[in-house]
């Protein structure tokens, strides 16, 4: 047995609930009112669904209760104070049932309220049109029956996935439902193959239950568009039986062009059309062949049909029967000279015409007959046949050939008795003879039987010149003829009777003739180039004659030139220009003596020393064509008088040469050196250069770059280079000369470090700088018993570490080259605290006290001579520092420092000039 439904456990609950209030209020039962209650008071349920209702009181003991509805019970539970009632099938929209009990003589009531609802199952779109045209409107209706509350329900009207209205039944009475959604809706050409569709909403969220959906399957609308105009039909006005013509039927302005039907028709034959579509148009094309039961007036019809709307076409056809004439000869092949007859026929109601010659009736046939002859052979005969259709004249014809049999013909327009051809192109020989049979045409030569090809394409070469016999044969006799062949060619110029070079010998006569091969014979004729005149005759042979002359042969079918050389010799003779009798050799040029000679052939050339140093000495002869590798004279020419002597086969000549030698400039380290040295404060003088060559050379130096000043005295401005150049009638000769200036050295710094105050004990450093060229060789002098002194490599510094007083004392530096010796003093003291410097030996104490005075009239007084002492400094610190001075002898040098210069090799000289201190103090 199953379970208690959920309803009926709700409901007992309720009840137990009911019993256990009444329990407590026993004592109470005489003070507190009594009522009934029904559980649940409000319900929805889906139609046909089931529901427990519990019905209780609080009255402690009810004499009797119960339950009042019209639905049907499926079970019934009881206690003291509850009913438990099943209702099932529940089906009315609404119902009240009444829960009551009697207590105390009175009724308790408890009324609650039930309602069905039901889902949308079945949602309906009314079927749409087969076709609805594009431009009007259409209905969309959707019905939901029995579905509710129709409060609760939605529906939406949908074009695709696209909604097209929406409407909810919000506020219709609770007992209604079902419902029914309507809609007009514009057609379009975009809606055709759209699915157009209805859903259905029932929400019964705010009543504790879920959303229910459902909509209709959907419905497909086909639109159309149908041009009113009828189509074009394009057909023929008459059709001749058994024959085939095309039609074609199209319309524009129609949609969709592919769902139109198109019927297409002859008569009542049906035709198969081939359709093609092009955007909104169609095209229906067909073949319409007629047969002769059609024979007569027909209809051609084209139908279009779309969306159940149709546009048709009708033409008027005509369909006629015209057979062709029938031509036909007694003989289509006769023999010449027999008689043949042509006839020419058709059917009823047709007129024919032979020839231009009619029949007498429509319907009726007509004929000649002739004489057969050569000029019939290959004639052709015309039978028009004309038939009225419908006012409209229609024709047919039929042609037919005679051919006539004859023996050969060989005619002067087809096989020339006379040939004549160009040499070289191809041609095709062609000897035709009529005749029918064709005749076969046989050339050939009767003394050689060569054999001449015809009808082939071949080159014309003059062995095909001469006289043939051509026959002509067929099954009805044969011709003979005898044809000759002239082959003609341009003139040749060969070197047999025409030679390309000729030799005359001066004084002698002789004439200029050319002989020529061609056909026809050609003429010749010879001009000197460049001249208009034609040679004649005999002439009397001169050097001018020599030269280039063109011989031109001429016929009808060319011409051919030639050049023919015309070389006139004789004997050798000497000209002044071209031989001179006097020459000079440029000796290093390589020159080689020129001497050309005049004679035909080339004379020889040989010139051989007479007297003198050069006799029977050869002299070298440039040869008269020079080339690339010309051969130049090597070694010395040997001035003197040569004879030259020019031999060819006509003769020989002498002529006596005086050469003489003479030379370009020449400049070599021997007479102007490359490198040469000056010293300065030496007379200025111009360089040590010399050239050698005949005439004698001119030779001029001048410097590069910046010009050489003029002074009396060498300078070391003058150093530099220098560009010699040596000129004369056979040319110049250039050097590069170096010029250096040297000098005698002088001391130009000689100074202490550092130029403060130095400790007992400390470092000192002294720096002597010479200028001087070639470089001097430095050396010092240091104070006897010195220790500790250091130098640097090249001598140019002296240093001191730990200073002590054996380090007092007069130190002094010396500068010396090959062109003197130059040296100044520095005296060092070292006294107590202080350490002093002196500079000027002897007189070191004198430049003490010139200090201190020097320090107490500062600002009227300088120190140094060109320098300045640091007045600041001296008086703060007691100290005089010679920031720039000049030495007595060095003129302009910033050391402070007693110098003179000597001669190397003398004794060293006294020093000279101003003397001054610089106090170096210790910390």
């Amino acid at each position: 047995m199953p379970g208690p439904s959920p309803g009926l456990c709700r409901a007992l609950l309720g009840l137990w609930a009911a019993l256990g209030l009444g329990f407590l209020g026993l004592s109470a039962v005489a003070q507190e009112p009594f009522w009934a209650d029904l559980q649940p008071r409000v319900a929805l349920v889906e139609r046909g669904g089931s529901l427990w209702l519990n019905c209780s009181t609080n009255c402690p003991r009810p004499e009797r209760g119960g339950l009042e509805t019209s639905l049907r019970r499926n079970g019934t539970q009881r206690g003291l104070r509850w009913l438990a009632r099943q209702l099932v099938d529940i089906r009315e929209p609404e119902t009240q049932p009444v829960c009551f009990f009697r207590c105390a003589r009175r009724t308790l009531q408890a009324r609650g309220l039930i309602r069905t609802f039901q889902r949308p199952d079945r949602v309906e779109l009314v079927p749409l049109p087969a076709w609805q045209p594009v431009g009007e409107n259409f209905t969309l209706s959707c019905r939901v029956p029995g579905a509710g509350p129709r409060g609760s329900l939605t529906l939406t009207l949908l074009r695709g996935a696209q909604e097209l209205i929406r409407r909810s039944f919000a506020g219709e009475p609770p007992r209604a439902r079902g419902a029914v959604l309507t809609a007009t809706v514009l057609a379009r050409r975009e809606d055709h193959g759209a699915n157009f569709s209805c859903r259905a909403e029932l929400d019964l969220r705010p009543h504790g239950l879920g959303l229910f959906e459902n909509s209709s399957a959907p419905r497909q609308l086909r639109t159309f568009a149908l041009s009113p105009d009828r189509p074009r039909l394009a057909a023929p006005r008459l059709l001749e039986v058994g024959s085939e013509r095309p039609v074609s039927c199209a319309l524009d302005e129609l949609f969709p062009a592919s769902e139109a039907w198109v019927y297409l028709a002859l008569g009542d034959q049906r035709l198969s059309p081939e359709i093609t579509f092009e955007g909104d148009a169609l095209m229906a094309t067909a073949t319409a062949t007629a047969s002769a039961e059609q024979e007569g007036a027909s209809q051609l019809v084209c139908n279009v049909t779309l969306g159940g709307e149709s546009r048709e076409t009708r033409e008027n056809v005509t369909i006629y029967s015209f057979p062709a004439p029938v031509l036909t000869l007694s003989e289509p092949t006769i023999p010449e000279g027999k008689v043949v007859t042509v006839s020419c026929s058709a059917g009823a109601r047709v007129l024919v015409t032979l020839d231009g010659i009619p029949a007498v009736v429509p319907g009726q046939p007509t004929q000649l007959q002739l004489n057969a002859t050569e000029d019939d052979d290959r004639r052709s005969f015309f039978c028009d046949a004309t038939l009225e259709v419908d006012g409209e004249t229609l024709s047919k014809n039929k042609s037919a050939e005679l051919r006539v049999l004859y023996a050969p013909r060989l005619d002067d327009s087809d096989c020339p008795r006379s040939w004549t051809w160009p040499e070289g192109p191809e041609q095709t020989l062609r000897c035709e003879a009529r005749g029918n049979p064709t005749p076969s045409v046989h050339c050939a030569r009767p003394d050689s039987g060569a054999v001449l090809a015809l009808g082939l394409l071949g080159p014309v070469t003059r062995a095909l010149a001469g006289t043939y016999r051509c026959t002509a044969a067929n099954v009805q006799g044969q011709a003979v003829k005898d044809v000759t062949l002239t082959v003609e060619y341009a003139p040749a110029l060969d070197s047999v009777g025409c030679p390309e070079h000729i030799t005359w010998l001066e004084g002698t006569e002789v004439s200029l003739s050319c002989v020529a091969h061609g056909v026809p014979p050609p003429t010749v004729s010879c001009v000197r180039s460049g001249e208009a005149r034609v040679l004649e005759g005999l002439l009397h042979v001169v050097r001018e004659h020599a030269g280039t002359y063109r011989c031109e042969a001429t016929n009808a079918r060319g011409s051919a030139a030639k050049t023919v050389a015309v070389t006139v010799e004789y004997g050798p003779s000497f000209e002044e220009p071209s031989c001179p009798s006097n020459w000079t050799w440029v000796e290093g040029s390589g020159q080689l003596f020129s001497c050309e000679v005049d004679g035909k052939p080339e004379p020889s050339v040989e010139c051989i020393g007479s007297e003198g140093t050069s006799e029977g000495m050869l002299l070298p002869l440039a040869p008269p064509d020079p080339g690339p590798r010309v051969p130049r004279i090597s070694s010395e020419l040997v001035p003197g008088i040569y004879v030259c002597n020019a031999t060819n086969r006509h003769g020989s000549v002498v002529k006596t040469v005086a050469v003489s030698t003479e030379s370009p400039p020449q400049m070599d380290e021997s007479t102007c050196p490359s490198h040469q040295t000056w010293l300065e404060g030496t007379e200025a003088a111009a360089l040590a250069c010399a050239a050698r060559g005949r005439p004698s050379p001119q030779v001029r130096c001048s410097r590069e770059g910046v010009p050489r000043p003029q002074r009396l005295r060498v300078s070391r401005e003058d150093a530099g280079t220098y560009r010699c150049l040596a000129t004369n009638t056979h040319g110049t000769d250039a050097r590069t000369v170096t010029v250096g200036v040297e000098y005698r050295p002088v001391v130009a710094e000689l100074a202490a470090s550092p130029p403060g105050g130095v400790r007992p004990g400390g470092n000192f450093t002294l720096t002597c700088r010479a200028e001087a060229w070639p470089p001097a060789q430095i050396s010092w002098r240091a104070p006897p018993g010195a220790p500790n002194i250091g130098l640097s490599s090249n001598n140019s510094t002296l240093s001191v570490a730990g200073a002590m007083g054996s380090h007092g004392g007069e130190y002094e530096c010396a500068a010396t080259n090959a062109h003197g010796r130059h040296a100044r003093r520095i005296t060092v003291r070292v006294a107590g605290p202080w350490l002093w410097v002196a500079v000027g030996g002897a007189a070191g104490g004198a430049a003490l006290l010139a200090a201190g005075a020097g320090l107490a009239f500062y600002v009227q007084s300088t120190a140094c001579k060109k320098g300045e002492y640091n007045v600041q400094e001296a008086e703060s610190s007691g100290e005089a520092v010679c920031l720039n001075g000049a030495g007595g002898g060095a003129g302009g040098s910033t050391a402070a420092a007693e110098g003179g210069t000597e001669a190397a090799g003398t004794a060293e000289a006294q020093a000279g000039g101003e003397v001054f201190a610089i106090q170096l103090t210790s910390a």
